[in-house]
């Protein structure tokens, strides 16, 4: 048996059994800590869902992780860049080009805002 079918076949049903097992054999004692505001400062209403939702911190989470790409995607070709020669510089000079364009309609939306003018 090959390693890809072995990846594809055993993988999913241990998974499978291992939270089968976790959701029979798992504690569910909720206490003070588990039933208390989040680390975002809203506290749990159960069987309501319409809450009000600061939108700055999601928008903050997609920049980094924006951001957080592209360095990823720069690392190849930081290591490979007398292979690619020219050709590749010039594609990751465009790329960069792209997102600094997005980063500039970004913070002149201003969408990266964190502060409130009420304050």
């Amino acid at each position: 048996m090959s390693n890809i079918l072995m990846l594809f076949i055993f993988v999913p049903i241990l998974s499978g059994i291992l939270l089968a097992l976790n959701l029979l054999l798992a504690p569910k004692q909720p206490y003070e800590a588990k039933v208390s505001a989040y680390e975002c400062g809203f506290s749990p209403v159960y069987g309501q869902t319409r809450n009000v939702f600061y939108i700055n911190f999601f928008l903050v989470a997609l920049l980094f992780l924006i951001f957080d790409l592209e360095i990823l995607l720069l690392f190849p070709i930081a290591v490979t860049l007398y292979n690619v020669s020219i050709f590749g510089f010039s594609m990751v000079l465009i790329f960069f080009i792209v997102l600094t364009i997005g980063f500039v309609l970004e913070i002149g939306s201003g969408s990266i805002k964190l502060a409130s003018n009420n304050s």
